[in-house]
């Protein structure tokens, strides 16, 4: 993440930019989930269609995109234009979509894998995870199990949220009142107080395009960084936001043990 200050006109532009911390396959598969379609059977014109939206959505967020994302709108652009060729029945070719389906099956297989090894016995008696207190626990399991919450989905309530505030405008990031550090502090000062929070409840003092946007980027900071957690109990519930620190280690304090690992 950067966050540069330069003068334009007697004006402070704030110039953010944060890394992507998720890939092109795992947008993929969140746009399968949400479309509930069959990996076996994708719909390419739609997906792709989607898939280039969010790459513009990301854009105009000013969010670094790595290469392997452009390299995947080309694979589906490629795939796209295959499958609106003509079809010959006497040439039996293997469907287009075979490029990325191995691809995502292959990579839910890993995911499948790392999960698996990450709840084996270790965890607990040689790893030590920093856990959110009890109560918050409680507070937020009284809606249901609770799932954790990635890239899309944040990017996903944040546009329901800017259709709500402020419908018909478009995304633009320059002159901010807030930088990305300053916006920082205050979420988790919020969080501190109010012991976690509901997504929406961090907008709720926004009032211009730049104003959400910058929360939104300080929103995707601390979680990349992992000072907080973001869970949900399904997709019809809010996001629900919590720290993933203790207090006085934040602020410098405690004696100076376990400060090797924050999350």
């Amino acid at each position: 993440m950067t966050d540069n200050i330069q003068q334009k006109d007697g004006q402070t532009d704030y110039e953010v930019k944060l890394e992507i911390f998720e890939g092109p396959l795992d947008l993929l598969l969140h746009l399968i989930k949400k479309n509930e379609v069959d990996i076996f059977d994708i719909p390419i014109s739609m997906i792709t269609d989607q898939y280039l939206l969010y790459l513009d959505m990301l854009r105009a967020l000013n969010i670094n995109i790595a290469g392997d994302f452009f390299v995947m709108a080309s694979t589906l652009i490629h795939i796209k234009s295959k499958m609106l060729l003509p079809e010959f029945e006497e040439e039996e070719e293997e469907d287009p979509r075979a490029e990325i389906t191995r691809p995502l099956l292959e990579y839910l297989r890993l995911k499948e894998i790392a999960k698996e090894l990450s709840e084996r016995e270790m965890l607990d008696r040689d790893i030590f995870i920093r856990r959110p207190p009890s109560e918050v626990m409680e507070q937020f399991q009284s809606e249901g199990p609770l799932l954790k919450v990635n890239l899309f989905q944040l990017i996903d309530a944040f546009k329901r949220i800017i259709d709500q505030n402020l419908p018909g405008i478009s995304l633009n990031f320059s002159v901010q009142k807030w930088s990305l550090k300053d916006k920082t502090t205050f979420i988790l000062d919020q969080i501190k107080i109010h012991d976690g929070l509901n997504f929406t409840e961090l907008f709720k003092d926004d009032r211009t395009i730049s104003e959400f946007i910058i929360t939104f980027l300080a929103l995707l900071e601390l979680v990349h960084i992992g000072l907080i957690k973001v869970y949900q109990a399904d997709s019809t519930k809010d996001i629900r936001i919590f720290a993933a620190f203790e207090n006085n280690r934040l602020m410098g304090g405690g004696s100076g043990q376990d400060e090797d690992v924050i999350g």
